[in-house]
């Protein structure tokens, strides 16, 4: 049934695709497909003038399609993506936002490790022995641990 529709369409059948894959990007959203729409739509194009070629063969043109769309591709991400700077930029880096909050001991520091409640969570801390109670202040962050010293 392709292979029908390929050979009713002629060079048509790029554009038909291209048109298809650009559609496709209205619902499956990313900006992924309309790079590869347009390949196919270039690929239209060099149909269009190279249908009676004896070199544009359905090796050709699939290897002309894949070779657009990779160029289109990496041309679509080096100039349309961009990465702007967050106006949050520590909003999914918790441990990191609390870096300069003090807070009073739960459990005291002993041999370096204790820890504080800070909101609802309880973290984990490093830092020289203290008592319970001592209020401290958060210097560092780690990974699950928090670096705290005398406040």
């Amino acid at each position: 049934m392709i292979a029908r529709l390929v050979l009713e369409l002629g060079p048509w059948s790029w554009w038909v695709l291209g048109l298809v894959l650009l559609a496709a990007e209205v619902v499956v959203p990313g900006v992924f497909l309309v790079w590869i729409g347009l390949a196919a739509l270039a690929t239209g194009i060099l149909s269009l003038l190279l249908w009676d070629a004896a070199l544009w063969v359905w090796q050709v043109q699939l290897i002309v399609f894949a070779l657009l769309s990779l160029t289109m591709v990496l041309i679509g991400r080096r100039f349309f993506v961009t990465s702007e700077e967050s106006d949050e930029p520590l909003l999914n880096k918790r441990a990191e936002s609390l870096v300069g909050r003090t807070a009073v001991l739960e459990q005291p520091i002993a041999e370096g490790h204790g820890r504080v409640r800070l909101d609802d969570t309880t973290w984990a801390v490093q830092g020289p022995d203290l008592p319970v109670g001592t209020r401290v202040r958060i210097v560092a962050s780690s990974g699950r641990h928090l670096t705290v010293e005398r406040a």
